[in-house]
């Protein structure tokens, strides 16, 4: 039965990746801020850039990967410190090329945490305020207000914790590929490098938001999990609990990660034994929330609200209710569901709730299901096939002569602090800038490409190792579908991606050039 479920989960992300790229064929999703504002694009596939840019991305990767075989005769203590060392070191060049500043909710986030710090302000949480309305935020809120306090007020000091916190996830998405591949004789440096210099990765630490944070708690988290898996070590799943706790502190779609994992270690009952997996899966649920009730005791003992935190705050319905658009597919509505909350039910949950209820059957009972399914359709393709995170806004940014601005309606794609020779070079939709974008989404195509092959080999090999990404990926396909999106928002299953794709990588090298052409894996000197 349990070799069934595997089964089932790797067909079910089979098809979802199948659709991915054959749609990828013929439509372009994009996010071009200098082009199109703040919206989701899909445009007809431009063929003559495209094939092209698979063609250089496809020979690069072979070329590299015969470089990274031949740092198998190296040891492990020596190549993995030497290659974040210099993954540290392009982030922190790309974080004074592109000095971007804070914008929209994350200069939000970090003025909250200044007025707390300096003024004890916590106003915020009071009604209309943006704590009132986004408690789950406090806590990027909490993080900045601690690192101001702690170091010199610079937007530097904060992208540098990114960057610290960008190559945990680095490093752990290797540790992931060798706990996957344990019986591997080989060091498969690849995957490391690969992860070291994504490029989504690399420029996203310009964001001071809670995805970088979160992503590396949630990565590290599965790592444990993984080794729980295969060591049944109380120790592991212990830890894997604290970092699923506080990674969901950070950003509350942990509660997918605790979902997969539990369904991870249901389906591996029969190795662990039933006593053992009663108990983790209870570690695990009774961590996830001890974050937020203990910040929420504090808040309230210490007198900062006035009524328990989350009492009257926005509704998961306007979220559910931004998800349902014709128009925008699920994208960012323009403050239409932010008024229902604000205005109609004047920040009050439990009626905007109602108005929200009544909006979403509105919406179903007008669409027909002709036009529900393409509006589906369209919000899974851009999603999971735009490729950059949107990272030209949230990364790269654009130099913008309106000033900072506030809120998420300012239209601001993120100014600099200072410009310089490479941003001009980047500026508004210069080649530069669309040569990137495209190289960054072409990558994500093949990685679904390569992911396929790794899906269709274990399914014919009866290989399942990897459920647990599976799992964790098709939650975050499904809460998307019903969520409000961005393609920022899918930025937490990266390293996921990454495993996999590299995994089908090696497989399609090996059979294409071991079993065709004959020649020989390097030799590997143990040390």
């Amino acid at each position: 039965m349990s070799k069934v479920i595997h089964k089932s989960l790797y067909l079910i992300l089979l098809v979802f990746v199948g659709v991915f790229i054959v749609s990828s064929l013929f439509v372009r999703a994009q996010y071009n801020y200098t082009l199109y504002g703040d919206n989701p694009i899909l445009n007809t596939q431009q063929w003559s850039i495209f094939i092209p840019v698979i063609a250089l991305l496809l020979g690069s990767g072979v070329v590299l990967y015969r470089l990274c075989l031949k740092l198998n005769q190296y040891s492990p203590k020596v190549v993995i410190p030497v290659v974040l060392l210099c993954s540290l070191a392009i982030q922190i060049i790309i974080i004074f090329m592109f000095p971007r500043v804070p914008t929209d909710d994350s200069q939000t986030v970090l003025s909250l945490a200044m007025n707390m710090l300096y003024d004890q302000d916590y106003s915020s949480f009071e009604t209309g305020g943006y704590l009132h309305m986004f408690p789950f935020n406090f806590s990027t809120v909490l993080y900045l207000k601690t690192l101001l306090y702690l170091f010199p007020d610079n937007y530097l000091v904060i992208k540098l914790f990114n960057i610290l916190f960008a190559t945990v996830t680095t490093l752990m998405i290797y540790l992931i590929y060798k706990q996957l591949n344990h019986k591997s004789e080989e060091r498969d440096y690849g995957v490391l490098i690969f992860a070291a210099t994504y490029l989504p990765t690399l420029f996203l630490n310009n964001l001071i938001y809670n995805d970088v944070i979160a992503t590396a708690f949630l990565t590290s988290c599965l790592y444990f999990l993984i080794r729980f898996i295969r060591e049944k070590s109380w120790q592991t799943i212990v830890i894997a609990a604290i970092l699923l706790a506080i990674g969901n502190y950070f950003r509350s779609i942990g509660v997918i990660v605790l979902i997969a994992a539990i369904l991870t270690i249901l389906l591996n009952m029969r190795s662990i034994g039933f006593k053992k997996m009663i108990v983790s899966i209870f570690v695990l649920a009774m961590l996830f929330n001890v974050p937020g009730w203990t910040q929420n005791s504090v808040l309230k003992s210490s007198g900062a609200v006035s009524e328990p935190v989350g009492e009257n705050s926005a509704p998961v319905y306007m979220w559910l209710n931004m998800g349902i658009n014709l128009e925008r597919f699920g994208f960012w509505d323009n403050m239409e569901s932010y008024q229902i909350y604000q205005r109609e039910a004047n920040y009050n949950k439990a009626e905007s709730t109602a108005l929200y209820k009544q909006e979403i059957e509105r919406k179903l009972s007008e669409a027909s299901l002709s036009d529900l399914a393409r509006m589906y359709y369209k919000k899974i393709i851009w999603t999971w096939t735009e490729g950059t995170y949107q990272m030209d806004r949230y990364g790269i940014g654009n130099e913008s002569s309106s000033g900072m601005g506030g809120g998420r309606g300012g239209g601001i794609a993120g100014s600099y602090s200072y410009t310089n020779a490479v941003t001009d070079l980047f500026k508004g939709d210069s080649v530069y800038r669309t040569g990137v974008l495209w190289i960054v989404y072409v990558m994500n195509f093949m990685m679904y490409c390569f992911i396929f092959i790794r899906l269709v080999g274990g399914i014919r090999g009866k290989r399942y190792d990897e459920v647990s990404l599976i799992l964790v990926i098709l939650g975050f396909i499904g809460f998307y579908i019903l969520w409000e999106i961005k393609s920022r928002y899918i930025y937490p299953v990266y390293p996921l991606l990454i495993v996999l794709s590299y995994m089908g990588f090696k497989d399609a090298y090996n059979f294409m050039f071991h079993r065709k052409l004959g020649w020989e894996r390097p030799s590997l000197r143990k040390g």
